[in-house]
């Protein structure tokens, strides 16, 4: 491998490192807090989004149906977030924030996944593009599946 090549190729995994480890201490820190990654991002698109149903929120975190109702019973349970059922069709669920879940929302730091979903939303669509090409190259190199 040439100098040149050698020193992209250590300049990429270190970049990819130094995400991977900040993704990981900012986890650890809310999980000390009481918080994971997911409810963070739950309430943080409840507080943006207002009430949602358990269908978008499954479509927002990217999880199956049982992950979803099993995140907002969890959050439920620690005040975060009601569930209700919709008047016009009983079958739906909507979940709203309870003004402890605004307040977690508000005053949780913002930094991992939750803060890389509102800045990338504020990219312009070519450089969105880019970067969605450069991860799922990433994401074929470490052979993952593409299931949630």
């Amino acid at each position: 491998m040439a100098e040149h090549d050698r020193t992209l190729f250590m300049e990429t995994i270190h970049t990819f490192l130094a995400m991977y480890r900040y993704l990981r201490r900012y986890s650890r820190q809310m999980h000390e807090a009481g918080l994971s990654g997911r409810k963070i991002a739950t309430l943080r698109c409840l507080r943006e989004a207002g009430p949602l149903t358990i269908g978008q929120l499954r479509d927002y975190l990217y999880i199956n149906d049982s992950s979803t109702s099993e995140l907002v019973s969890s959050m439920e349970e620690e005040g975060y977030v009601t569930r209700a059922r919709c008047e016009a069709d009983n079958r739906v669920v909507i979940v709203a924030l309870t003004p402890a879940g605004r307040d977690t929302a508000e005053k949780t730091p913002l930094g991992g996944l939750p803060l890389l979903r509102e800045k990338l939303r504020m990219l312009p669509p070519a450089r969105l593009a880019f970067i969605r090409e450069a991860l799922t190259e990433i994401k074929d190199l470490l052979e993952l599946p593409d299931d949630p």
